[in-house]
């Protein structure tokens, strides 16, 4: 499985898990609510937006949904961290 399919498969489990769609999901990541369907469609992103959904969906994951098996989940930051960065 590529990194892509691992944001994909992450986007998929959390937005079914909340009912939203992956493009209010994008727009709350990236305010671009097209990228995760872009990348779907075979768009690259940069490591950094990369990294900026997948610590998003760590720190926002559902308690009662299992995060997606052998996608490596980052350490949730505390809040303070958060704003921080």
């Amino acid at each position: 499985m590529t990194l892509r399919d691992d944001l994909l498969q992450t986007a998929d489990t959390y937005c079914a898990a909340v009912n939203r769609s992956r493009a209010r999901i994008g727009t709350i990541i990236w305010n671009d609510g097209a990228r995760f369907d872009a990348i779907a469609k075979g768009a690259d992103t940069t490591t950094r937006n990369f990294e900026k959904a997948m610590q998003w969906f760590s720190d926002n994951w559902p308690d009662d949904t299992p995060w997606p098996e052998g996608v490596e989940r980052p350490a949730k930051q505390a809040a303070a961290e958060r704003v921080a960065s």
